[in-house]
């Protein structure tokens, strides 16, 4: 049965409330995340604990439990003498930048003459989110893996 400080393979499918797949991982590219170490969304990982392997569930991970709400003090109007002169500003075009002390990640939304629209949320805030998954492992987490809160499966990079 999962429990904190477990390796857990699982496959999914996750979609919006307008059933729009937003992402999927088959049994062949299972994700791997180490329980209890707020590697995936809270709600997920409440709802999957004590699950064992061959499992199946769906779960339903409302705003406040996924990525939360959209915060509007992360939708800005930057004007666009902050950016290169020479870059080409695009919609979907993301950059980093330090706000509050933290780096956000934010995407641009619209141009307007000299103004630029950019969105600091995290693109699923917002959203009740809709997984289908299957538990395919659970394994203990190395010691390595522990004391750096992640899965060692070769995703991850120092």
């Amino acid at each position: 049965m999962i429990k904190k400080n477990d390796v857990v393979s699982l496959s999914y499918s996750l979609k919006n409330s307008d059933g729009i797949e937003l992402g999927k991982a088959g049994a062949e590219e299972a994700m791997n995340y180490l329980h209890g170490a707020g590697n995936i969304v809270r709600g997920l990982e409440e709802a999957i604990e004590n699950l064992k392997v061959g499992d199946k569930k769906d779960v339903i991970v409302p705003p406040e439990k996924g990525y939360g709400d959209v915060d509007p003090k992360l939708l800005l109007k930057v004007d666009r003498s902050n950016f290169p002169k020479d870059m080409d500003i695009k919609l979907g075009m993301q950059f980093s930048s330090e706000m509050g002390g933290k780096d956000n990640v934010f995407t641009v939304e619209g141009v307007d003459g000299d103004q630029v629209n950019v969105n600091g949320n995290h693109p699923l805030a917002g959203q009740t989110l809709h997984f289908n998954i299957e538990i395919t492992g659970i394994r203990d987490a190395t010691e390595e893996e522990l004391s750096h809160g992640h899965v060692h499966d070769g995703s991850h990079h120092h």
